[in-house]
């Protein structure tokens, strides 16, 4: 199954974050993600917060969720953290109702199955982790990787390097929004290799561009067509 879009929902929870959001002087990235996430319909809404970030991301996210019917849940790594995550959203946007798991990452991110919208902040420790532990959905998953341009991170994250194995990264893209953002949107794993035994051998020409030279390869590959 693939995510749908719905320009609509999108442009509605963009407009309510701008409304939430008037008070904080660079909301960009939060009114972009509000809309992202409304707008692919996400019904669990994930948030890796890093202790002292700002709060406007997290004000979009809650907007997204209120859209979709959906769960915008925070998972931080200490007490300390999820106090000033509550008190953040109560003063700057009177919002209570945010779910907030206090775990290490691997043991948060087994608790929330289903992922459709993940944001995780480059600037935590563990952010890697939070990625590879994700359980995405079976529709496919948009991630987020916040402050991407922090640090040393100047060559662009290596998705398949930090995601979990069998992973299917669809797209990948990074904007210069805010202190950059880098985006995927995954599919679901990889079908077994069981599903794929019997299905039929198809043929395609596949266009490879070498990174470094610059030089085009086209070839013919085979591959088997997934079964369902």
């Amino acid at each position: 199954m693939k995510l749908v879009w719905s320009p609509e929902t999108a442009s509605k929870a963009y407009i309510d974050t701008v409304k939430s959001c008037e008070s904080f002087k660079e909301s960009s990235v939060a009114e972009l993600l509000s809309a992202l996430a409304a707008g692919w319909n996400a019904k669990l809404i994930v948030e890796a917060w890093s202790y002292g970030g700002p709060i406007a991301t997290s004000i979009g996210l809650a907007v997204a969720a209120r859209h979709t019917c959906g769960r915008h849940v925070c998972v931080v790594p200490d007490e300390r953290s999820r106090l000033a995550y509550v008190k953040g959203m109560n003063e700057s946007a009177g919002i209570s109702a945010t779910e907030v798991i206090v775990r290490e990452a691997e043991e948060a991110m087994a608790e929330l199955v289903g992922v459709d919208f993940l944001v995780v902040d480059y600037k935590r420790k563990d952010f890697v982790r939070v990625l590879r532990f994700a359980k995405v959905s079976n529709n496919g998953a948009v991630l987020v990787c916040k402050n991407a341009c922090q640090g040393n991170n100047i060559s662009g994250l290596r998705w398949n390097a930090v995601l979990e194995r069998g992973t299917r990264v669809v797209r990948s893209v990074f904007l210069p929004v805010g202190q950059g953002l880098e985006m995927a949107h995954v599919g679901s794993k990889v079908k077994g290799e069981k599903n794929l035994k019997n299905s039929p051998t198809r043929s395609r020409w596949i266009k490879h561009i070498d990174q470094r030279s610059g030089e085009e390869h086209v070839f013919r590959g085979k591959f088997r067509a997934e079964v369902d």
